[in-house]
């Protein structure tokens, strides 16, 4: 099993340059983010406007904490895992909810040291969007991802989130493409209650072991990678079938629009073959979508 890389800001350009150099073989990325909590709970069962109305609140006042992302290779190769710490975030300013907070320290999450050593959004975001722009056919995994995928839309485009489900899910699909999220799949695998089921759970079923600590999002973006490559070996994966299919929406995320993109981001210099995944767009739809409703296998 390979390390789990911690990045702060005295080596985030270090990690960036291998990341940069692992992406050439493996384009598989799952990650996990770690937050301060949920000012706002969503109760079970309420429509889908209300859920993303709950998120919007959520991220809208809190930030990102850390970032783990694990790459692999669709092929069941493991590459390495990094965890990005975030200077951003600071216990004594910023909002959060104390019961969560707790759950991070006693996960071994150090709130002093990553205020004081860890990588700020400045200095992350550029480098990162630069090596994402250079690398055609990511394919992201997450399990339960709605939070995860807010959180990043928000660290790389540094905007509120966008008002309603739908323009979130158009967003999303321009920045992210090609996304997985393991509990909707594993709504359709025997043995897993249905997607019913936490990480662990899923994790413990399948036979895979955790490295690390939970609640850490190296740790968990790992465990999500591997338990990727169990469930697609047991399965019969199709990746068509799963891919933009989120957990607790109907509303299916990928390319369905034809746009035209006016994008006043620098990373087009830098790329002009292809516009950045995360740049910052205004859109004009050519032609309208419609919800694409995630396909039962």
């Amino acid at each position: 099993m390979k390390e789990i890389r911690e990045v702060w800001g005295s080596n985030v350009d270090s990690e960036l340059q291998f990341f940069n150099q692992c992406l050439e073989q493996f384009n598989f990325l799952s990650f996990d983010t770690e937050f301060p909590g949920f000012l706002r709970n969503t109760p079970r069962d309420v429509p889908e406007s209300l859920c993303y109305s709950d998120l919007k609140f959520n991220v809208d006042l809190m930030k990102i904490i850390q970032l783990g992302i694990t790459l692999s290779d669709g092929k069941e190769n493991i590459c390495f895992t990094w965890e990005f710490n975030f200077s951003d975030f600071d216990l004594e300013k910023d909002a959060h909810v104390e019961e969560s907070i707790d759950l991070l320290k006693k996960s071994g999450i150090n709130f002093e040291k990553i205020r004081k050593d860890g990588v700020s959004r400045e200095v992350f975001v550029p480098k990162f969007l630069r090596i994402l722009s250079r690398h055609r056919n990511i394919k992201w995994v997450t399990f339960h991802g709605l939070y995860d995928l807010a959180y990043v839309l928000k660290l790389l485009l540094n905007k509120p989130m966008p008002r309603s489900l739908f323009e979130f899910v158009e967003v999303a699909s321009m920045v992210f493409g090609c996304v997985f999220d393991i509990k909707f799949m594993a709504k359709h695998c025997n043995g897993l209650l249905g997607g019913e089921i936490g990480l662990n759970r899923v994790a413990k079923i399948l036979g895979v072991e955790r490295k690390g600590t939970t609640h850490n999002a190296g740790s968990d973006s790992l465990l999500t990678a591997t338990v990727f490559e169990r469930m697609k070996m047991m399965s019969g994966f199709q990746e068509e079938v799963y891919s933009g299919c989120l957990y607790g929406i109907s509303t299916r995320i990928g390319r369905r629009m034809k746009m035209v993109l006016h994008c006043y981001s620098p990373w087009m210099i830098l790329a002009p073959a292809r516009p950045p995944p995360a740049a910052i767009f205004r859109v004009r739809p050519v032609i309208c979508a419609v919800p694409i409703i995630c396909p039962v296998p």
